[in-house]
């Protein structure tokens, strides 16, 4: 990712520090924004075209579509608000409060996410308890940092695991914990460090960018992203999260 960054911008990386390079990178993602919105546009149009000539079709398969347009729709506002997220990423994203029900955010990214996990043999479980309160938060923020975390997990697995993903409330801390946790290979204690800043990645796949934006997330929320090995091997990833941004967790409380 340096060596693209660093053709991009014309300028050798290697001896800048790494406030240098988020400077660097803030610049090149606001010109991939640019770049991208156009056809992000245009898709949505074609997308609302296609629902109005869907309409006119049977009712079996207008109900069968149904569904599959809601993900679309869904995935292309997740998109327009990466962009403009990637637009300010020099700071923490301002973040749109919402009340949020943790369970429905994580069941729609465990719904998306694992047919592309089960292609490589992972099974994606949720663990999500009943009567969670609700959690003030950005709703499309937080579901991306979730699916950041569990594509970080899929490809640390590569072929044949398990990954969890599992919320639960702390009362007493005023916080939510949402954890994803692989049985891939861990993060070795030199690596724990680095792994939340842009460029770092351990994976042939990884950009070194999906983790940096869960932290930026969880920075923006007033909240905090952590990583740890799990007794039986693979890693753990915690977002944990104030009920309300308005109310910081004590960091103290992770557990």
């Amino acid at each position: 990712m340096e060596r693209v960054l660093a053709d991009e911008l014309g300028q050798d990386l290697t001896k800048l520090a790494a406030e240098e390079k988020q400077r660097l990178l803030s610049r090149l993602l606001a010109r991939l924004a640019h770049e991208i919105r156009n056809p992000l546009s245009s898709l949505a149009i074609h997308v609302q075209l296609l629902e109005e000539d869907m309409a006119q079709a049977s009712p079996p398969l207008v109900a069968k579509s149904a569904g599959r347009f809601e993900i679309i729709r869904s995935e292309l506002l997740r998109l327009e608000n990466l962009m403009r997220q990637f637009l300010s990423l020099a700071a923490p994203s301002a973040v749109d409060l919402h009340p949020v029900e943790v369970a429905e955010i994580v069941g729609y990214v465990c719904e998306l996410l694992r047919p592309e996990a089960a292609t490589r043999g992972i099974e994606v479980v949720m663990r999500v308890p009943d009567g969670l309160p609700s959690l003030t938060a950005d709703p499309a923020q937080l579901k991306q940092a979730l699916i950041n975390l569990v594509i970080n997990a899929i490809q640390a697995i590569e072929r044949n695991g398990r990954i969890e993903v599992d919320a639960r409330a702390d009362p007493a801390a005023g916080a939510f914990f949402l954890r994803v946790s692989d049985d891939g290979p861990g993060v070795s204690g030199e690596k724990r460090s680095a792994i939340f800043e842009p460029f770092f990645t351990t994976k042939s796949e990884g950009s070194g960018l999906g983790l940096w934006i869960v932290q930026q997330i969880a920075t923006a929320h007033r909240g905090l992203a952590t990583v740890e090995d799990r007794p039986g091997g693979g890693a753990a990833f915690t977002l944990q999260l104030p009920y309300a941004p308005g109310r910081a967790a004590d960091p103290e409380s992770h557990g």
